[in-house]
């Protein structure tokens, strides 16, 4: 979500219009557009010795440690990483900005929702064009990177949702963690007493609101490309009954993921829905002893069906190919097992090749549920493509309506059918 602007907020940062993507083409962004290298040293008639790069790692430390790889695997490609990184929502419209002067990078670092609309523009170049395979990363992970067929980005790490508790809480009530909704509920109300909700999640009207709720719809067999299905009103209604019951707060409707962990962390729900970016965070209050668990699912047995999130590298047409060679050197050593772990252990995120992530989730526990639950995770892109901006609108606006008591879950959700499939 969009996180991961914070890591969270980028997970769930808000993707292109249908504006930005007629705009990008009109530049003729896939006709080579370059990446404003001019004459000289790495220009398309020379030798290369740099090569640009640019993310939105703007947290101090974060952009020291995507540097520091960057630099790391420019040396193995015997070029120098040039980074530049932008705040999450700045980064669209610095692509914009660069593909109309022709100044596109040579690697470019896109959320993974993002993706295919760049990828439509002619932008970006496949990824099998310089050997680079997507083998042994888990099928979610791949088809977040893949439009049309072909891959067109890679990435090193992503993340999901799971259901975090405080473990002291549930002992001192007599609760298990809770697996499926019918045990969510009743814990959740066992849970609340006066200061205290059971249960939070991030309800507000942004497409980090649909990222929360995309686990619940899709577990259930609800689906983006309908949304008003029996499927997808029973989830909303789960919803529903905990705003209603009092086991959760009505002002989840104005939450973010960053509000939900606050909550958390001051013992004012003892359950809620989030992303590992917090166990940073967490782990800063000895005092508070949590745990990790999947997102409770309808029926014991079944396995949740969580968004991925995460960034995808990509290497975007220019004018020179060696250049473009050297950019996807870099990304491939990104994406190489060891650098996989090591960006993992630094920011609390899944490795991407399924045999990395199951040796992180054994080096470290917390992480274990994230990693589960990943290897089932899906794209958010995965059914609609370019069109899940629409359906992601429709989903928050039937979150909102439907939890402030303004429609019933069936009436909230034949409306958001209506905003995903207007032109």
């Amino acid at each position: 979500m969009f996180s991961p602007a914070s890591p969270p907020a980028r997970r769930t940062a808000a993707l292109l219009t249908g504006t930005l993507l007629l705009a990008l083409a009109a530049t003729g962004c896939g006709s080579g557009s370059g990446s404003g290298n001019g004459s000289g040293p790495g220009s398309a008639g020379g030798e290369v010795t740099s090569i640009t790069a640019l993310d939105y790692y703007t947290d101090e430390s974060e952009h020291a440690q995507w540097g520091e790889m960057l630099d790391a695997c420019g040396r193995s490609a015997g070029v120098k990483v040039e980074q530049t990184s932008v705040p999450g929502a700045s980064l669209i419209p610095k692509v914009l900005q660069q593909a109309s002067s022709r100044t596109l990078p040579d690697l470019l670092m896109l959320d993974n929702p993002d993706l295919q609309q760049i990828a439509r523009t002619g932008a970006l170049t496949p990824l099998d064009a310089y050997g680079i395979d997507a083998d042994g990363f888990a099928e979610g992970i791949r088809s977040a990177g893949t439009y049309e067929g072909t891959v067109y980005g890679l990435a090193p790490n992503v993340s999901t949702v799971a259901l975090v508790y405080n473990k002291d809480m549930l002992a001192e009530a007599g609760v298990a963690v809770p697996r499926t909704w019918d045990e969510l509920k009743a814990a959740a109300a066992a849970l609340t007493r006066p200061g205290r909700y059971g249960m939070a999640v991030d309800a507000n009207p942004t497409f980090e609101g649909t990222w929360q709720f995309l686990p619940f719809l899709w577990s259930n067999g609800g689906d983006e490309k309908q949304l008003d299905t029996p499927q997808a009103a029973q989830a909303l209604r789960l919803w529903v009954d905990l705003v209603n019951s009092g086991s959760m707060s009505k002002s989840v409707l104005n939450w973010t993921q960053a509000d939900v962990h606050d909550q958390f962390v001051a013992g004012r729900t003892a359950m809620m829905i989030n992303g590992p970016w917090r166990i940073p965070a967490l782990n800063q209050d000895a005092n508070l002893h949590w745990g990790v668990a999947p997102v409770p699912v309808p029926q014991l047995g079944q396995t949740p069906v969580t968004p991925l999130g995460g960034e995808v590298w990509t290497v975007p047409k220019g004018p020179s190919k060696a250049r473009q060679e050297k950019a996807a050197q870099v990304l491939a050593c990104l994406n190489s097992p060891a650098n996989m772990l090591t960006a993992a252990r630094q920011h609390f995120t899944v490795p991407s090749r399924t045999a990395v992530a199951a040796q992180y989730a054994e080096q470290t526990p917390s992480m274990a549920a994230f990693v589960g639950s990943v290897e089932a995770a899906r794209a958010r892109t995965g059914e609609l493509g370019v069109r899940w901006p629409q359906a992601a609108t429709g989903i928050h606006t039937a979150i909102q309506s439907a939890l402030t008591g303004e429609q019933t879950p069936e009436e909230a959700l034949r409306h958001a059918q209506r905003l995903a499939t207007e032109n």
